[in-house]
């Protein structure tokens, strides 16, 4: 005769292979959400952790974030200004000599802010209201460059052994170079300059979390 002992379901047995099975998932998961991060995987990884839904939004993140626009050209003005100069040689004899010129010169001058000088005391987070208010740097003319196929001589006198070829020379340009971002910034290309700046930046704040963005 064969006895046979009944011991009932194996509870211990399957509780532990559950709990085996639970921590090889956990691991995978962990490694799941650390390692997908673009495409349909990174997309469901970021849907399961809220990975991406809020930023450091910290001062000084934000004040990083803003300086990585650089030189941001922001304005560009294309002009024409009227440059008159004179220049005087003695002659051998002793009577003043020379030539006298009246020039319209063609230029391009481009403003705009570096941000890189933005300083974390120009911005001012309000956590509770979710609010931004950031200063900018002051506007800067960052270039202003002569058009020569452009610009036109007008009126010309030329006196004994002046060289008709000194009328360009580098004194004429530096004057019609001042003269021109003279002409640029009565013009009002720094405060446009300024303007567009915060036409950029304050979307860029928006698409960080802020819901009230005020920049100047």
């Amino acid at each position: 005769m064969t006895t046979q002992y009944y011991t009932g379901p194996n509870y211990g047995g399957r509780f532990l292979s559950f709990l085996l099975a639970l921590a090889l998932g956990a691991a995978g998961f962990a490694v799941f959400v650390r390692h997908e991060t673009t495409g349909r995987a990174g997309r469901i990884a970021t849907l399961i952790t809220g990975r991406g839904a809020s930023s450091d939004n910290s001062v000084p993140a934000v004040v990083e974030k803003i300086q990585r626009l650089g030189r941001l050209q922001s304005a560009v003005t294309s002009l024409d200004t009227v440059v008159v100069d004179g220049l005087t040689t003695p002659t051998p004899s002793g009577a003043p000599g020379g030539e006298r010129i009246l020039l319209v010169v063609h230029g391009e001058s481009v403003a705009g802010i570096d941000m890189a000088e933005l300083r974390p005391e120009d911005v001012r987070i309000d956590a509770a209201t979710r609010s931004i208010h950031v200063t900018l740097p002051p506007a800067q003319l960052f270039a202003t460059t002569l058009d020569d196929q452009r610009t036109r001589i007008l009126v010309r006198s030329t006196g004994l052994l002046v060289p008709m070829g000194q009328a360009l020379g580098p004194e004429t340009r530096a004057r019609a170079q001042d003269q021109l971002q003279q002409t640029a910034q009565a013009e009002g290309i720094l405060d446009a300059a300024r303007k567009n700046a915060r036409a950029t930046v304050t979307p860029l704040l928006s698409s960080l979390g802020f819901e009230q963005v005020d920049v100047k």
